[in-house]
């Protein structure tokens, strides 16, 4: 307890530092994901192989994915812009199949009914495929936010200053006080993350957690067919 109201600047910068690099990397990912998983769910037969491709992105070790980025994007070994494209890349394979069974879980009837209305083909991805899609789309973007802050503290060996540099430090020193410390930080962040999108989540879809009652987009749907 001393040593961490001693250091509290640091573990602070650390945190913040930690945070954004985390919630860049994280909506990066989400952004890129979210157009590819709709064109897999769109195409059934490249879905498949698609979605399997992308995935394959995430087996690549993320030790060598720090190593090599700075070759191939010409930046500096310890540039931060090297951890947040390997880390968006993390969180993209994941989200492009969550997103891809997201889009999928729309029910046709609904699409058919928000053409019959006379939906353009934009308007039903914006107004009716995404706001449907959202309740599966907030649950993989939990999920990654969570594993991308994990997955963050190993840029702490390649020179990229985080929370993992508590760890870093106290197994050089032997001072398991600064590594447990930097364990709860992390835990602390990742907790914050869940609980501020699933805010975020009941604030833009409020009719996501009830059953009983149809959705807005449903509803207006519905009333504009009959109609």
């Amino acid at each position: 307890m001393t040593w961490f109201l001693d250091n509290f600047d640091l573990v602070r910068e650390l945190f913040v530092r930690h945070a954004w690099i985390s919630a860049v990397s994280t909506l990066i990912g989400f952004a890129v994901s979210l157009p590819i998983g709709w064109y897999a769910n769109e195409h059934p037969r490249i879905r498949g192989a698609s979605v399997a491709l992308v995935g394959i992105l995430y087996t690549i070790p993320s030790i060598a994915a720090f190593v090599l980025l700075p070759g191939l994007l010409g930046t500096g070994f310890l540039s931060v812009i090297n951890v947040i494209v390997a880390l968006s890349t993390y969180a993209a394979a994941v989200m492009v199949r969550t997103a891809s069974d997201a889009f999928g879980s729309v029910s046709p009837a609904v699409l058919d009914a928000a053409s019959a209305a006379g939906f353009s083909r934009a308007q039903r991805v914006f107004r009716v495929e995404l706001p449907l899609a959202g309740p599966v789309l907030l649950a993989g973007l939990r999920v990654v936010s969570v594993s991308t802050v994990s997955m963050l503290s190993v840029a702490t060996l390649v020179g990229v200053s985080n929370l993992g540099s508590l760890f870093t430090d106290g197994f050089r020193r032997d001072f398991m006080t600064e590594i447990t410390v930097g364990i709860l930080a992390i835990v602390m962040l990742a907790v914050l993350f869940d609980l501020l999108l699933n805010l975020v989540g009941r604030l833009l879809m409020p009719w996501a957690g009830s059953d009983r009652q149809p959705g807005p987009i449903r509803r207006r749907l519905s009333l504009k067919v009959m109609t």
